[in-house]
């Protein structure tokens, strides 16, 4: 069977009121950037309420469907056939032959959904749908009709040319990406954070990244990994703009300055200071990290309280309440598992206490970053001043 177009349905949008065309816009760019990575010429067009993807005479059905549900705001994808309209009974034997190229020997339940869009069209739409179950109920004898929990739905849209559909694709849902604003992921190698974006990304926001650096402790293989893990992430978020800073010398001075127990949470609070710079020089409203409560000693209720004192920007948590089996299902679902158990280390973890702090004191840790004096401004200057700008596609 050659589908000739796809019917994108979509569910929070339509509740948008007077707002919602912005939201559709947004949505079928996005369509169109997911689509142009692959070949023909698809037309995307928002048509009476509906939003539908028209295909080239030839194209890879596989590839556009894959495209289209890494597009969030999708909640389904409808493949259609499209039919002249030569009248209801040349309609009648087209429905039959859908039914018997898409689900060949059907003996289940079903009904007749029909929609008049042509408001000109002579038949109801309630006759359309009796009459065309009749005719299916001809062609299939073992099948019988259930309008109310039917286990098949066969959709009729009647326009200029009559559009058939019975199969509904799960889309990913959500809102379209860049409906709600930007925020900045702080991305690391491991398996939370590239779910973090993930999740955030779903819900309308663009996001930026930015990855710790630290050379020659870490690998320009571990480099890749993150660079890697921004592209699987970028294939539902569109272009993700990577901020790459070298946090060797910073690293390495709180280490030689601080308490052993304090650097975790000394080191994270540089990283979040660093991260927010570049949120406030990119017009981000927040940022975004892939911490989760409990799950190592950086990550207690104290720690992240800790963390969070040096920023004036909110910092979003999307999988705060996940435990990690659950963060590892998402992982696996959105394709960036293998990639983040590569066995390259980053930053965080050569740099880790043996027995870090759990419950920081906020007054303590004050103190210690005191001694850090005025070095630590000119490293992180120089910090901000070199680090490399990697635009992912």
């Amino acid at each position: 069977m050659i589908y000739h177009a796809f019917l994108i349905k979509y569910a929070e949008i339509a509740i948008k009121g007077k707002n919602r065309y912005l939201f559709e816009d947004a949505l079928v760019k996005q369509m169109n950037i997911a689509l142009s990575a692959v070949e023909g010429d698809f037309s995307v067009v928002k048509e009476q309420g509906r939003i539908y993807v028209f295909c080239p005479e030839e194209y890879d059905y596989e590839d556009t469907v894959a495209a289209l549900k890494r597009v969030f705001g999708i909640v389904y994808i409808c493949p259609v056939v499209i039919y002249e309209d030569q009248g209801f009974d040349q309609m009648a034997k087209d429905v039959v032959s859908y039914m018997q190229a898409c689900h060949p020997g059907y003996a289940g339940t079903f009904k007749v959904y029909t929609r008049r869009a042509k408001k000109s069209y002579p038949i109801p739409s309630m006759e359309v749908s009796a009459k065309l179950g009749g005719s299916i109920l001809d062609a299939f004898p073992e099948a019988r009709v259930d309008v109310h929990e039917p286990a098949l739905t066969l959709s009729v849209e009647i326009r200029e040319k009559i559009y058939v559909y019975s199969q509904a694709i799960k889309g990913p849902g959500g809102m379209p990406v860049g409906t709600n604003g930007k925020a900045m992921l702080l991305l690391s190698g491991g398996i939370d954070s590239p779910v973090a974006g993930y999740m955030i990304a779903k819900r309308g926001v663009k996001i930026e990244a930015v990855y710790f650096h630290a050379p020659p402790y870490t690998s320009e293989r571990a480099k890749q990994k993150v660079v890697d893990l921004a592209k699987l992430v970028a294939k539902y978020s569109g272009p993700i703009r990577l901020h790459v800073v070298n946090f060797t010398d910073i690293q390495l001075y709180i280490y030689d300055q601080c308490p052993h127990d304090e650097l975790t949470i000394i080191m994270r609070r540089y990283m979040m200071r660093i991260a927010e710079h570049f949120a406030k020089k990119d017009n981000c409203l927040g940022l975004i990290t892939g911490e989760s409560i409990g799950q190592v000693a950086s990550q207690t209720l104290q720690s992240l309280a800790a963390t969070n004192e040096v920023c004036t920007l909110p910092v979003y948590r999307p999988v705060i309440g996940f435990d990690k089996q659950e963060i590892v299902e998402r992982a696996w679902e959105i394709g960036t598992y293998d990639t983040s158990v590569l066995p390259y280390e980053d930053c965080c973890t050569i740099f880790v206490a043996k027995h870090p702090v759990t419950k920081p004191n906020l007054k303590v840790i004050s103190r210690s970053e005191e001694k850090l004096s005025e070095k630590i401004q000119e490293l992180m200057d120089e910090a901000l001043r070199t680090a490399e700008v990697i635009e992912i596609r």
